[in-house]
């Protein structure tokens, strides 16, 4: 423990500083599922700390001691991806001179990490879920089959649950690959942990100098995109930049210096404004011209959705409208526009905030109360749930219809969990009177919140 209040891991040879209750709670639970031996489904943005996670996970393991071995899924070709994990067999193809062992049995009794897991494809798919499952597998251009003892701890940036409706990724090995799910926050929803480590990464590359109270403001109110990656980055670049002790706002990237950043939740090399009150450079027609530009743009990326746009910018709608008016865009007096347009999927997977109390039984007969958060046609994100590992399997769920009150009975499943006691679950049985009824009330809700809905 640091004077700071920090907490530092060294696992593997990576170095990790913990602040916040909600990563301090995450790695306790690390701890904890680390000793079973269910899979392990880690979830995050690009540069949050998945595979310092992952190698935790083994670390507190009782497989601590036996090999670790991982991989990056996108990194190799789709061609190769196959026989780096399952392994080939002397003259399978052209180049094979000699047998080669697969991941899986070089992992054979530790575990085998698969970053990138939503870059498989189909074809390896399908193999790896049969051998989750326990079953041998053939080496390629192989007749004896190979069994291994191995766990799996995979991650992904990706929403793998979208790519399941979509067919990119199968919902049977989505399922068997997330036993227990680990959702790592980004760090700009953890600021205790974002000042500790842009020390920590400081004095491990210019010890004695320290961030001035302006540079570390701005630095708070940038929304790190490329998480603890990112800052590592900007640490050493300011480091090397700064000169005297002091790193000050013009050490800094010009995207923090001015509060540009690119969107967390696209893929796309777009850049947003985010605007903060917290101290930024001086205010030129330049910078203007720019905050004009990115607003317009994204607007024009979200056809028009000004609560979308709002979301991707980093800013309240509130600040947009405002914003719309200095540009003489805003609606006029009296206009009462629709909020936004659902497509038919949208309009599916829309989810009205409700709290209301709810039981869960599990296939064992234990019984636990929590409380929902919000609802769709489909699912459900409850709070309380304080062992997850409690919800695997089928789940008796009831509870009351929003506003008729009338006391629901369904099936359930566990579609994620994380450390902050809320998981999200989907309906498996839902009686189709109820069902009708809570898809009349979440129409309603959508009218009432300004949707409207394409046809």
């Amino acid at each position: 423990m640091s004077s700071n209040g920090a907490t530092q891991y060294n696992v593997q040879g990576f170095d990790a500083v913990v602040c916040s209750d909600s990563m301090r709670r995450l790695m306790q639970m690390v701890e904890r599922v680390a000793r079973a031996s269910a899979s392990v489904l880690i979830t995050g943005e690009t540069g949050c700390g998945k595979e310092f996670i992952a190698r935790a996970l083994h670390h507190h393991s009782l497989r601590c001691s036996k090999p670790w071995i991982d991989l990056n899924c996108a990194a190799l070709p789709e061609h190769l991806v196959e026989s780096e994990l399952f392994g080939y067999e002397k003259g399978a193809f052209s180049g094979a001179d000699a047998l080669k062992q697969g991941l899986f049995e070089l992992a054979n009794g530790g575990t085998l990490f698969l970053d990138e897991i939503g870059e498989l494809e189909p074809k390896v798919q399908v193999k790896l879920l049969r051998v989750l499952d326990g079953v041998p597998y053939y080496r390629l251009g192989g007749n004896k089959k190979v069994a291994v003892d191995v766990r799996i701890i995979a991650a992904t940036n990706q929403e793998l649950e979208s790519a399941v409706k979509t067919g990119r990724f199968r919902s049977d090995l989505f399922h068997r690959l997330g036993q227990v799910q680990l959702r790592i926050p980004p760090l700009r929803e953890r600021p205790e942990d974002l000042e500790a480590l842009a020390e920590f990464f400081l004095q491990q590359h210019a010890p004695g100098m320290h961030f001035s109270a302006a540079a570390m403001a701005l630095m708070r109110n940038y929304r790190w995109p490329g998480n603890i990656r990112e800052l590592r980055n900007v640490v050493i670049q300011a480091s090397m930049l700064g000169e005297g002790n002091e790193i000050k706002p013009t050490d800094l990237p010009s995207e923090i210096a001015f509060g540009i950043s690119a969107t967390p939740a696209s893929h796309e090399a777009s850049q947003t404004i985010a605007v903060t009150s917290a101290p930024v450079a001086p205010s030129t027609s330049d910078l203007e011209a720019l905050e004009k530009q990115t607003i317009l743009r994204t607007l024009a990326k979200t056809g028009g959705h000004q609560g979308l746009a709002a979301e991707q910018l980093g800013i309240s709608r509130r600040t947009l409208s405002r914003k719309l008016k200095q540009y003489n865009l805003g609606q006029r007096d009296g206009d009462t526009g629709p909020l936004g347009v659902l497509n038919r999927e949208q309009h599916q997977y829309f989810r009205a905030a409700i709290e209301l109390p709810l039981t869960i039984a599990n296939s064992r007969g234990d019984v636990f109360e929590a409380r929902t958060i919000n609802i769709s046609s489909g699912g459900m994100c409850i709070d309380g749930v304080d062992q997850p590992l409690q919800l695997a399997g089928t789940l008796d769920i009831r509870f009351p219809m929003p506003e008729t009150g009338m006391l629901v009975e369904a099936k359930a499943q566990v579609a994620w969990a994380d450390v902050n006691k809320k998981a999200g679950i989907r309906f498996t049985e839902f009686p189709p009177d109820s069902q009708a009824t809570l898809d009349r009330w979440l129409n309603t809700k959508q009218h009432e919140e300004g949707w409207t809905v394409a046809v």
